[in-house]
């Protein structure tokens, strides 16, 4: 009776290199190695998008924390410091009166930045 695996290498002969063990044992590496290894291409393409994303926090933060430095010393001076009140918290002086005119476009915006945190 005759091998089954000679016999179909007999029929596709192209295949041949399939019974030579060192591509065996190359196939079964490189499985092993993309899939099934704790350091698996999956995993590094994982930690490669984790670090990319991470890289690009960073270069937003450092740019707030330079933002934040310029602020800072802006307010060093009382004059910014009387400005930032006013702008900001919306503080006055005793013999002032304050009005806060809103636009429609900015009720929208807030809606949309509420419906979106929610």
């Amino acid at each position: 009776m005759a091998n089954p695996f000679n016999n179909f290498l007999a029929k596709y002969p192209f295949l041949k290199f399939l019974g030579n063990r060192y591509v065996i044992v190359l196939v079964f590496f490189s499985i092993w190695m993309i899939f099934l290894d704790n350091t698996s291409y999956l995993l590094h393409r994982d930690l490669d998008k984790q670090i990319d994303e991470l890289e690009t926090n960073k270069k937003y933060y450092q740019e707030e924390i330079q933002k934040d430095n310029k602020n800072i010393k802006k307010l060093q001076n009382l004059d910014h410091v009387e400005q930032y009140a006013r702008e900001k918290y919306y503080m006055k002086r005793d013999s002032e009166d304050i009005y806060i005119i809103e636009y429609e476009k900015d009720e929208l915006r807030k809606k949309d930045s509420i419906a979106n945190l929610q």
